[in-house]
């Protein structure tokens, strides 16, 4: 590897430059290969043509080794923002590296956070219940999903505009309902594509009726600004007609066994997993608490949102004001 120039090296060889002596003398006079000699006069000119000027050569030596990339030490003011992050604010490993490098807070990487949360969970440490699957494998749909039911007047996501698939515009929700334990209880979700802003509510049960209700009193306020929804194939959303209509939108449904093509609102739904497992039982889950879960969510950062939250994708400028309102 290169040796660098030191200081007292850069202002010697502006001396023997004005002095007039052969650059493979000054190489051996500075015992530096003559290599390493015509790459720092290279490098550390504003123009190739200026004459080298040590103390500039030394600032823009200095310049490049700030921003050069350092393999991070994991030190203890980066545990501790990080653990902040991980249990307080329920940020996913990645979401902490992301929203770090986009505030300018030094973080370690995502592995290197994973290696620590694994090796505390060794130490009997309970850092991983903070993780949203906190290492669960999920099979795969088998045979016993094949009843489920067809539903009248439904509209293939074949027939849905080419843009909504882009995320490129605002206005197109994605619906689902998450089931409690022992088929009890239901919570409505819905999403905005291009930001992933949440709606939720609790359900008596996902019967069509009480999600089509739901449906309605949730979106109303929003008549005349959604475009589509989109569902899978659940016998509960069977009242989608009624939904169109009330709210003056497209509904359409995905195909079978496709998830990717609700892939936001499907991402979502494993975020509230976190809050309330499978095999959970939803008798004592009360609305109050679904609306801190869905504002929690809507305050989490987004990768593909550049690590902003979906509330401040509506709310905030700039980061500088982001900044400022999170006191950071």
């Amino acid at each position: 590897m290169m040796k660098q120039f030191t200081e007292l090296q850069r202002y010697e060889l502006q001396a023997y430059l004005q002095a007039g002596i052969k650059k493979d003398e000054i190489a051996h006079k500075l015992g530096v290969h003559r290599s390493s000699l015509y790459r720092e006069l290279r490098r550390n000119k504003w123009n190739p043509s200026d004459v080298y000027d040590a103390a500039y050569a030394q600032y823009r030596y200095e310049l490049c080794k700030e921003q050069r990339v350092h393999s991070k030490k994991f030190t203890t003011y980066m545990e501790a923002r990080a653990e902040t992050m991980l249990v307080q604010l329920d940020y996913s490993p990645e979401q902490i590296v992301g929203r770090c490098k986009l505030l300018g807070f030094p973080m370690v990487s995502v592995e290197r956070l994973y290696q620590w949360i694994w090796a505390d969970k060794r130490k009997g440490g309970v850092l991983y219940r903070s993780l949203r699957r906190r290492g669960r494998k999920h099979g795969k749909r088998g045979s016993k999903h094949n009843n489920r039911g067809c539903i009248p007047n439904r509209r293939d996501i074949s027939e849905r505009p080419p843009i909504v698939q882009k995320r490129k515009r605002w206005r197109d929700l994605e619906i689902d309902t998450i089931i409690g334990k022992n088929n009890k209880g239901a919570i409505l979700t819905i999403n905005e594509r291009k930001n992933g802003w949440l709606w939720m509510h609790k359900l008596p049960s996902k019967e069509a009726k009480y999600v089509a209700a739901a449906t309605v009193m949730l979106l109303k306020p929003y008549k005349g600004w959604i475009h589509t929804i989109t569902s899978d194939n659940g016998t509960e959303f069977a009242d989608h007609e009624y939904i169109a209509k009330e709210l003056g939108v497209d509904f359409y449904f995905a195909r079978p066994y496709y998830s990717w093509e609700r892939g936001a609102n499907e991402n979502l739904n494993g975020l509230v997993r976190q809050y309330i497992p499978k095999g959970t039982s939803f008798e004592y889950i009360t609305q109050k608490y679904i609306e801190e879960i869905t504002m929690k969510i809507n305050e989490r950062p987004r990768k593909r949102l550049g690590f902003l939250a979906p509330k401040e994708t509506l709310k905030f400028k700039n980061l500088k004001q982001l900044k400022r309102i999170m006191n950071l």
